[in-house]
């Protein structure tokens, strides 16, 4: 199964007999399905199919559809003038005039207004633009559908690779908290020496103690396996595909607090430098799942 970004764009135009239809489809993201139908009136009857149909082929996204309905020739043309509402209106202006002291004049434009045109055949109009409306908005989708694969494959490989920097981070970190308890002891020897004359001597016993206590507090050993879990996980969901993004969302989040948690426990400008690069690959996957369905 392809991933598929909320970013696509399909159009398809077709004829028949009587009309031309161009349909023009354009997605963006939204956390949700958003879907606006723009189209001739004859065509409102469609609206309702045609949104379920788009619904059972994308869950997200924020859909605009455009319906461009042409006559094929001005001789099959279904509206026309009402030539009796027009006597008749003519006629009821002329017992006003009598009866007061106003006067009407007419010109052709006068009578180009809706209420002088026949009423329309829409039944017979709709089965005739039916199957080309349902064709054509067939071919669109399926058009769309094609963009935003193709963008959303190219937004798993630009996440890959942020996650790989991401590994690559979390690497070194694990090399340099591998041997964590040098630098620990070398700050308290340091601490003890500024604070006590050299005379001073040093209970080792306490002194380890006191390395030890604040090697449980600083260690990250959990929030490093917990990262290599969620990264399985990711890596796994990955290689699937479908609808990914709100999961990816999630991931982002539950590795975030697992990074911020390190980034708060250390006590090495080498491992707090690799904590902001770890941040800063995962806001630019955020950027990217924020746009696949």
């Amino acid at each position: 199964m392809s991933f598929q970004s909320m970013t696509g764009f399909g159009r398809s135009e077709s004829s028949n007999n009587s009309y031309s239809l161009t349909v023009e489809m354009k997605s963006v993201n939204h956390r949700f399905r958003d879907v606006r139908f723009k189209g001739p009136s004859l065509l409102s009857s469609f609206e309702g199919p045609l949104k379920k149909r788009l619904g059972e082929v994308f869950k997200r996204g924020s859909f605009d559809l455009y319906f461009n309905l042409r006559k094929a020739s001005k001789e099959n043309s279904f509206a026309h003038i009402d030539k009796e509402k027009v006597k008749n209106f003519i006629k009821d202006m002329k017992e006003i005039e009598s009866d007061s002291s106003l006067s009407f004049s007419f010109q052709a434009t006068d009578f180009l207004r809706s209420e002088f045109f026949q009423d329309q055949d829409n039944e017979k109009e709709i089965e005739i633009v039916k199957e080309l409306v349902f064709n054509t908005f067939s071919r669109a989708l399926d058009l769309l559908k094609e963009t935003r694969a193709q963008e959303g494959e190219r937004m798993i490989q630009v996440i890959e690779s942020h996650l790989n920097s991401f590994k690559s981070y979390l690497v070194e970190i694990e090399k340099k908290v591998h041997d964590f308890s040098t630098p620990v002891k070398n700050k308290f020897r340091e601490k003890f020496e500024k604070e006590f004359s050299k005379d001073y001597k040093i209970d080792e016993s306490r002194f380890m103690q006191e390395v030890i206590y604040t090697l449980e507090k600083l260690d990250v050993s959990e929030e490093i396996d917990r990262l290599k879990s969620h990264l399985i996980k990711l890596d796994e969901m990955l290689k699937h595909g479908g609808e990914v993004g709100r999961k990816l969302e999630f991931f982002i989040q539950e590795l975030g607090r697992e990074v911020n948690t390190i980034g708060s426990k250390s006590i090495l400008e080498e491992v707090s430098q690799a904590v902001i690069q770890m941040k800063v690959q995962l806001e630019k996957i955020r950027e990217q799942a924020l746009n696949l369905e």
